[in-house]
């Protein structure tokens, strides 16, 4: 008999993190704060135009929206991951 273990993962799971937001147009950086079905809030956020090499301790090319929340389309999202840069 197998034993099923739900486990918590995607988005909801980087909650409060510092996440890395890649859609086909844009990549979004900032602190997730909030996941529903049709969008995300990233607190912080930020715009990133380059990310650099995978070793860098920061984005080469990373500016800040003009907000202090921003939303982005759930539908739109290919990728995330939790980022420490």
């Amino acid at each position: 008999m197998k034993k099923i273990v739900e486990v918590e993962a995607g988005l909801e799971a980087l909650i409060g993190k510092r996440v890395l937001i890649m859609t086909s147009g844009f990549f979004y950086s900032g602190t997730l704060s909030g996941v529903n079905s049709s969008c995300v809030e990233l607190e912080n956020p930020a715009i990133v135009y380059s990310t650099g090499g995978h070793d860098a301790s920061s984005f080469d090319d990373e500016q800040p929206l003009p907000e202090d929340v921003w939303y982005v389309q759930a539908s739109s999202i290919e990728s995330f991951g939790a980022t420490d840069r």
